[in-house]
């Protein structure tokens, strides 16, 4: 990873942090896999686009219909918990 990847990436965490309120480091507590089954969606405010079959990473469960995940583009956002499948 180059430096300025690197820098772009701390960047994005702290953005995250800040528009989430979240508190301390960011560890990943597990991957998901959304429902190949699901309609794709557009992602907006707070909600992350979902596509058919991707993986995530786990940030936090926030509660019973939600939970706050990462995905490959380092994009974090909010996915409801009925579309997601453990791996």
């Amino acid at each position: 990873m180059t430096l300025k990847e690197c820098k772009k990436e701390e960047k994005a965490d702290r953005e995250f942090q800040k528009k989430f309120k979240f508190e301390g480091s960011i560890t990943v507590l597990t991957q998901m896999m959304v429902d190949p089954a699901v309609t794709e969606k557009r992602g907006g405010g707070k909600n992350l686009p979902l596509r058919r079959g991707e993986i995530l990473d786990v940030i936090e469960f926030t509660n019973k219909d939600q939970i706050l995940c990462r995905n490959s583009q380092r994009r974090y956002g909010y996915v409801p918990r009925a579309v997601m499948l453990h791996l």
